[in-house]
């Protein structure tokens, strides 16, 4: 099983594009753009909108989710402030998983992990799980992290059989 064919690093302190839909945080469009850049490399643009999908699979391991989000919406419940309906959409990591799996007509499961041990050895042993268990034929493996004022993202394409 390959591992390594296609991996994007997002280098701490980059900020990335606003991702529409999206506010207060670079939690999502880090892990959009680190997706788009690992998809891209390997097959080129986006599909069109009436593609039908590969069945790629979207892994997302976070070990404190969207913690700047988090930090935003207890800072308003303490201030007695009204809380955006946009942050009750992107509240849980699936929804940026979901909108790459669109993006991209990906036809495989979308999984968000909250590891216990090491990110990227646990969503590695993941994705080979959903490619020997057949559930996909390729997974996106998506890593990210805010930790103090930097924040960083790692995208890796895992499939079977591969030889590049």
């Amino acid at each position: 099983m390959s591992t390594e064919l296609v991996a994007v690093t997002m280098p701490e302190g980059t900020v990335p594009p606003p991702l529409p839909g999206f506010v207060v945080s670079s939690f999502s469009p880090l892990v959009a753009v680190a997706a788009d850049r690992c998809l891209t490399a390997r097959h080129g643009d986006p599909p069109a909108a009436d593609a039908v999908g590969q069945r790629t699979a979207v892994v997302l391991v976070s070990g404190s989710g969207d913690a700047r989000m988090a930090e935003h919406v207890a800072d308003a419940v303490d201030a007695g402030a009204r809380i955006g309906p946009l942050l009750f959409f992107q509240a849980v990591p699936n929804s940026v998983a979901g909108h790459v799996a669109a993006r991209w007509s990906l036809g495989g499961p979308v999984v968000c992990l909250c590891p216990t041990g090491e990110p990227k050895a646990e969503g590695l042993a993941y994705a080979r799980l959903l490619i020997e268990d057949g559930d996909a034929d390729e997974v996106l493996l998506v890593c990210v992290e805010q930790a103090g004022a930097a924040a960083c993202a790692h995208a890796v394409l895992v499939s079977e059989g591969e030889s590049r």
